[in-house]
């Protein structure tokens, strides 16, 4: 191959890789620090609606007796104080080049949460019966830089359309007038990342033991088909600890690069994750608990012998406060 096709090649692998990246990516462990999910955006109001998903919910085993209907009741409950902790790490390499860090900071953003039943006529038609809503406090970062873009990002809203089994269907989010772009991202990464790590209950009876699966799917530059495996570890009244195990698949064997720059063939990707979490059916947000995910993912140029590979890992995790 001729090297400026080869050069060209490289570019075009990099470039897509990146716009990738900017797209919704921390579902997939892939982000970057500057880049803003794509969202739509009302021109009347700075509100932000990123769609998500439907999810499939299946039971595997229903668990011992007694058993149950799990379904949030939380209109009649204090606002909830929880702090959200999210990470990602990505870690790129062409062929034999050095390799490049994609990662983004570490960020724990306060959340102030309340629910009220009514929700709006958008809302309603993704099948939503509860409003979420989020008051975001002061967000911090062990990266200075982003601490203090984020200073002006305090007292910004979000909104989760959500289902009784605890589904989310949408999310808004209102950023406060003088927030930056940079914090604006990495708050919707964590947003987002704490979206496609929740936990629904099954529309069956339940008891400590029961299995159920979760299917969804996460759209990264890749389409891929996430299964969520969730078990009933225990519970006690309204309290629930969960074990969550996660796969995502891709759904076709090739990667359609973005902006039409050609397409990679995958040749492996593994991402797989683990973690505990801890509900309370009478508070909107999970009350404890994280989950840890991360692969490898091998993809090739079918034009060249171009090899792209990668190291993702992301994490999320719910602290009381």
């Amino acid at each position: 191959m001729k090297s400026i096709d080869r050069s060209r090649t490289v570019h075009s692998v990099r470039a897509g890789f990146l716009a990738a990246c900017c797209t919704v990516g921390l579902l997939a462990g892939c982000s970057s620090t500057d880049a803003e999910p794509a969202a739509e955006q009302p021109a009347s109001t700075n509100e932000v609606t990123i769609a998500v998903t439907p999810t499939t919910t299946t039971v595997v085993d229903p668990g011992t007796e007694p058993r149950r209907l799990l379904a949030f009741d939380t209109a009649e409950s204090d606002a909830q104080n929880i702090d959200l902790t999210t990470t990602s790490s990505v870690q790129q390499q062409i062929d034999v080049g050095a390799a490049q860090d994609f990662s983004s900071p570490e960020l724990t953003v306060p959340l102030s949460a309340s629910t009220a039943d009514a929700v709006s006529e958008e809302d309603a038609s993704t099948g939503a019966t509860r409003s979420i809503d989020l008051t975001i406090g002061a967000a911090t970062s062990p990266d200075e830089g982003l601490t203090d873009a984020l200073s002006a990002s305090e007292g910004s809203t979000a909104r989760l359309a959500a289902t009784d089994s605890g589904a989310i269907t949408a999310l808004h989010i209102t950023p406060a007038d003088a927030a930056l772009d940079t914090a604006r991202a990495a708050i919707e990464r964590s947003f987002n990342a704490a979206v496609y790590r929740s936990v629904a209950f099954p529309d069956a009876e339940v008891g400590v033991g029961a299995v159920w699966t979760i299917d969804q799917q996460v759209l990264s530059g890749i389409t891929l088909n996430q299964r969520t495996t969730v078990t009933l570890r225990a519970l006690d009244g309204d309290r629930a600890t969960v074990d969550v195990a996660i796969t995502q698949t891709p759904e076709s064997s090739v990667w359609n690069l973005p902006d039409n720059s050609g397409t990679l063939n995958i040749a492996s990707y593994t991402y797989t994750g683990s973690g505990t979490l801890d509900i309370d059916l009478t508070q909107p947000l999970p009350v404890g608990g994280s989950i840890s995910a991360g692969g490898d993912q091998m993809y090739t140029d079918p034009d060249s012998t171009t090899v792209l590979r990668q190291t993702v890992g992301d994490s999320i995790t719910w602290g009381d406060r």
